[in-house]
């Protein structure tokens, strides 16, 4: 019996009931149906070895390589996310959607706990399906037609700032950029959802840069408030699937001396290409 306990009002859920390494049909579509609905997903106690977790992967569509990141030897699809035990900060301590500099960014992310301190370190995700529906209408008309850049030059942060993340060589952290409309349609749900976030939108195409500046600074306000948010509180052999198409998410830094600090945390993560967002 599938049990589930809803993380927030916005969004997220706790699922029990699931063997993730069943990768049959009927499972998958079990699997789909609740992360197009709660947009974000966790299943603890899920011991699953890298080839399951590619097979679980590969359900949902073909594998991303990371653009900067190199991935494991023997598994380039699977990279590993590793605060060392005295580093302050960790992998993806901004609001962001996975890659969306890409041309297809990201469908849908499945990243697996390793190592975690006992305190700090919980992930945020924001639904950004009701960030559009709770838009004011004035500035959804400003900018419901309109592109946006997004470039992969915020992705220097993440690779020259951590001691063991091991990066692919590229130095060219411009090298992508993309114009994706602010607003896209899901392709599975029909849903409109606000496409932008604060690590790797840079322009609204159309405006000078410094009223593209004020709206998007709006954009990034909005889609922070709390009430559109969950939290989620890691332990080991924990799987997470977030739909990157309709989520931001925000990985917290907050490991302090006698709180965290002093603990390695290794993480586990799995790509799936995406599509072109219309």
């Amino acid at each position: 019996m599938i049990e589930v306990k809803l993380l927030s009002g916005a969004l997220g859920a706790e699922i029990k009931g699931i063997d993730l390494r069943d990768t049959s049909d009927d499972n998958f579509k079990k699997i789909n149906d609740l992360l197009l609905e709660h947009k974000v997903i966790f299943f603890r106690n899920q011991i699953i070895n890298a080839e399951e977790h590619k097979a679980l992967g590969e359900k949902f569509g073909p594998l991303e390589t990371h653009a900067y990141v190199k991935g494991l030897n023997n598994h380039p699809e699977i990279v590993r996310i590793i605060k060392a035990e005295d580093e302050k900060n960790q992998w993806g301590e901004n609001w962001h959607s996975d890659v969306s500099y890409n041309e297809k960014p990201t469908k849908a992310v499945i990243l697996k706990s390793i190592k975690i301190p006992p305190v700090g370190g919980d992930t945020c995700f924001a639904n950004m399906e009701l960030a559009w529906e709770t838009l004011e209408n004035e500035l959804k008309e400003k900018i419901k037609d309109k592109k946006a850049i997004h470039s992969s030059l915020g992705a220097e942060f993440f690779i020259d700032n951590y001691k063991k993340m091991e990066g692919n060589d590229k130095r060219n952290y411009n090298e992508y950029s993309n114009e994706h409309p602010i607003v896209r349609t899901h392709p599975e749900t029909g849903k409109k959802i606000l496409f932008v976030n604060w690590t790797y939108t840079k322009k609204i195409i159309g405006f000078e840069q410094k009223e593209s500046d004020e709206i998007l600074k709006k954009l990034f306000e909005h889609q922070a408030r709390l009430e559109l948010t969950c939290r989620f509180t890691w332990t080991e052999n924990t799987v997470c699937i977030w739909d990157n198409r309709s989520v931001i998410h925000f990985a917290i830094a907050d490991f302090y001396p006698g709180r965290g600090l002093g603990y390695e945390r290794v993480m586990d993560r799995i790509a799936i290409e995406g599509d072109h967002p219309q």
